[in-house]
């Protein structure tokens, strides 16, 4: 197959892109002067794009981070302090937490850097430049000997390309730098992003939870809401200003750009815009694939985690120290279980499925009439698979929601070949040497946030349900094992497994590192478990690889397809985390029929919810005293009242966490931390009356900072136009 002839037209529509649809899409940094100005400056933007993107010299983009490797972050002082969300800070605030430094509950806040706490792991990434290289990716594509079909998607295939162009030489002279290529459009353009990745990351400022996460659970996806959610980092350089592992030598990061703060609120209408890192959408779904996430993806994710979080939920509501383990597993994992839940509410409320047979059905007969049957073939192509893989979707689906993900026990070291050949050969050095590697694996997964009792209670359950759901021809072959040597006992097959696992307990790790043992080492009840989920997981994957690969390949003919059809049309390509923008206004919410939302929250609401009986709506002692008295400083409204949160009809999804909200002049006017339930479908299409983006009123933020916190040393750090 020739791929420049085959890809060049799409190429080409993509190029004449001229208007954009208001409010709508995740838009690509290097467009926005030709697909997005004119409907960007309707909207209301008093900058011009060179302000916001410049590819050869400081703008907007420069003050954006992605913070970790799943959230966003916003630059706010020439000091390198990056502001973000609470839950995105989480796992660290979590980590740094006892019970007796317990920050989670009780916050914390650095009043000068000697304070700042570094966070093993964390980093902060910068994007230096993105460039296209559609035309350098199809040559070295065409050139490829190795004709592999899915190297158009492949993210080690296209890194290799990454560093081949920018050589390897120039890597090594920039500390900190690296290279990704990401296909665009599902391969049908690709961009080069050159990233300045700083690994000092301390932190520096967390309210409470009861702030930080108020409304918890009940509230998340919803609005109203009433959180403070967000946090405080510092970047840390050498002595030259690069980036460098934690060091007590390293300096606060002087910044190329920072937002300044705007103090002067929101109102209906305004013009706001978003940049960050949004993770995945899937705007181009045909009706089948929509199907298949509702009734495969999501609802095998929000039944399987149903049974693991109220387990979870109970232990931590019993015992303080389990709740400080496994606050940021619970967060993360009812997040992800909510926004299923409520993606598939929406997707029968809105009719996805019909909204998406529509454009399926114009591509169709746009094929018809241009003799495109290459468009037909790929419709066709992907319904095939969808119906002929469901069986084993669902149980690779369960596979992954069981035991990679709902029994952490899954994750026991299994490679421990070298240790066996060092057994055999009765090598006592390298028996130590492996010995000591097999430790420390075994301690970064049975780490201080690991509860064993907690972890067998959740996979006694999981088990049964896997075995209750999946067909007993398809079981894994543990099942076997449990229905010969325990009678089909599945509690007493998981607590044999720890009273005999080198890996049940410390105790059971050093009796045999003091006496290692071959025969027991290969008869390792938890190991073998371990690697009978690998296999099975192997096997399906391997049942299911012609299947993805033939898909990608529909997939992009498909979407090729509709960029010909839309023609001169704006059309954004989907989520995949790397830097986008996007825009529209702050508007209120008609979430049903006669139920209408405003589009800011006030404190009134965070005293109208509290329930001192309940760990989501507890309100601090201080806090209501600040409201009490009245004492919000310069923050206030015009009426008095302490603006909380307010929502924008900004398309944003997962890895938006943290995104700065800005103005129509640039200026920081809040942070966004959630979308709302109604507009949870908006990763399959965007939903303008529905999509809001939730965001904390910077003004909230600086009030906690000062007034609750009394960290004036942050404030006097930032820019803040009152």
């Amino acid at each position: 197959m020739n791929i420049k002839k085959w890809m060049m037209p799409a190429l080409a529509s993509i190029a004449l892109f001229s208007s954009a649809k208001a409010d709508e899409g995740m838009w690509v940094l290097p467009l926005l002067k030709q697909q997005n100005a004119e409907m960007m400056k309707e909207r209301g933007l008093n900058l011009e794009i060179m302000d916001i993107y410049n590819p050869d010299s400081t703008s907007l983009k420069d003050a954006v981070v992605q913070f970790g490797r799943g959230c966003t972050g916003e630059i706010i002082s020439p000091e390198g302090l990056v502001l973000t969300n609470h839950h995105c800070g989480y796992g660290y605030i979590q980590n740094h937490s006892s019970i007796e430094h317990d920050y989670l509950t009780e916050g914390f806040w650095a009043m000068d850097k000697s304070q700042e706490l570094p966070n093993d792991g964390l980093t902060v990434t910068f994007i230096d430049r993105i460039d296209d290289v559609t035309d350098y990716v199809i040559q070295a594509l065409e050139a490829d000997t190795a004709k592999t079909e899915m190297s158009f998607l492949s993210p080690s295939y296209l890194n290799n390309l990454a560093v081949k162009k920018v050589t390897q030489a120039f890597l090594d002279a920039n500390p900190g730098t690296e290279v990704e290529i990401k296909p665009f459009y599902n391969g049908n353009k690709y961009y080069m992003f050159t990233k300045k990745i700083y690994s000092d990351i301390r932190l520096v400022g967390a309210p409470p939870s009861s702030i930080g996460k108020f409304g918890a659970d009940t509230d998340n996806w919803m609005w109203p809401r009433h959180t403070g959610d967000f946090s405080l980092f510092r970047i840390y350089a050498d002595k030259d200003g690069n980036p460098a592992p934690y060091s007590a030598e390293n300096t606060p990061l002087k910044v190329k750009k920072f937002f300044n703060i705007s103090l002067k609120g929101v109102q209906e209408d305004d013009f706001a815009m978003v940049m960050g890192f949004p993770g995945r959408t899937n705007h181009f779904y045909t009706p089948a694939e929509v199907t298949e996430r509702r009734d495969l993806e999501n609802d095998v994710r929000v039944k399987v985690r149903d049974i693991r979080q109220n387990i979870m939920l109970d232990a931590m509501l019993n015992n303080p120290q389990t709740r400080i383990q496994y606050s940021s597993k619970y967060a993360s994992s009812t997040n992800s279980y909510k926004s299923s839940k409520g993606m598939n509410k929406m997707i029968n409320m809105q009719n996805l499925v019909g909204q998406k047979q529509a454009e399926q059905n114009a591509l169709i007969d746009y094929a018809k009439a241009n003799n495109k049957p290459e468009y037909i073939a790929a419709i066709d192509t992907i319904q095939a698979i969808i119906d002929r893989r469901g069986a084993l979707t669902f149980r690779r689906m369960m596979l992954q929601e069981v035991f990679f993900t709902g029994i952490e026990f899954t994750n026991v070291p299994t490679n421990v070949a070298m240790l066996e050949t060092a057994l055999e050969d009765k090598n006592q050095t390298e028996i130590n040497q492996q010995l000591t590697k097999l430790r420390a694996s075994y301690e970064k997964w049975a780490n201080k946030d690991y509860d064993p009792a907690l972890d067998r209670k959740i996979a006694k359950a999981l088990i049964k349900y896997f075995k209750q759901e999946v067909p007993a021809d398809k079981l894994p072959s543990f099942y076997a094992v449990i229905d010969k040597e325990y009678k089909g006992n599945i509690d007493a097959y998981v607590d044999a497994m720890f009273a005999n696992s080198i890996y049940g307990s410390n105790a059971n790790f050093e009796k045999f590192a003091s006496k290692p043992s071959l025969k027991k080492l290969q008869n390792d009840p938890l190991i073998l478990f371990a690697k009978s989920i690998r296999e099975e997981r192997q096997t399906v994957n391997n049942l299911l690889s012609d299947t993805d690969q033939n898909m990608a390949l529909a997939q992009r003919a498909y979407v090729k397809g509709l960029i010909e059809l839309n023609g001169d049309q704006p059309m954004y390509p989907d989520a995949n985390l790397t830097l986008r923008l996007t825009y529209g206004n702050i508007k209120s919410l008609n979430a049903s029929d006669a139920i209408n939302y405003d589009y800011y929250t006030t404190m009134d609401g965070i005293i109208e919810k509290e329930d001192p009986n309940n760990w989501e709506f507890v309100v601090p002692a201080k806090l209501k005293e600040l409201y009490q008295t009245g004492d919000f400083g310069s923050y206030a409204l015009e009426n008095g009242k302490m603006p909380v949160c307010f929502i924008a009809n900004t398309h944003t999804t997962g890895g938006n966490s943290g995104s700065h909200v800005i103005d129509a002049d640039g200026n920081l006017i809040g942070t966004g931390f959630d979308r709302n339930w109604e507009g949870i479908s908006g990763d399959i299409q965007y939903q303008p009356r529905y999509q809001r983006t939730l965001s904390v009123d910077i003004r909230y933020t600086l009030f906690i900072i000062e007034k609750f916190a009394g960290a004036t040393n942050l404030i006097e750090e930032m820019n803040i136009i009152r």
